[in-house]
């Protein structure tokens, strides 16, 4: 999973953080594959006592996928990755807007034509 985040971080642009309305790679093991999901919901969950989150989504499939995942907030903005049913999984909201965007070696921000 290292290695997959390490090319991931080579050709895609982060965001530092994720919010209600940013979109996410998922990178998940067993099986290998790569998806995107639009963030809907961040609560706090108050049933448990470190700093958990409850975390809505839609899997942007075909048919839409709503999901729940309860995560900490460095597994829900790439700095972590972490387990769901003993497979591993990372998860972090992609740049949309070149205010966004980290400079990214070998790669020139999108400019907006207004």
């Amino acid at each position: 999973m290292k290695k997959t985040i390490a090319e991931l971080r080579k050709i895609m642009r982060f965001k530092e953080t994720t919010e209600v309305g940013d979109i996410v790679l998922i990178a998940a093991k067993n099986p290998d594959m790569l998806l995107y999901a639009v963030v809907r919901t961040i609560e706090r969950d108050d049933s448990r006592r470190d700093d958990w989150w409850r975390v809505g989504m839609t899997i942007l499939s075909v048919p839409p996928q709503p999901v729940l995942w309860t995560l900490r907030q460095p597994q829900m903005t790439g700095q972590e990755i972490f387990t769901m049913g003993g497979d591993e999984r990372f998860m972090q909201a992609i740049a949309a807007s070149p205010e966004e965007e980290p400079e990214v070696k070998g790669i020139k921000p999108i400019r907006r034509i207004k």
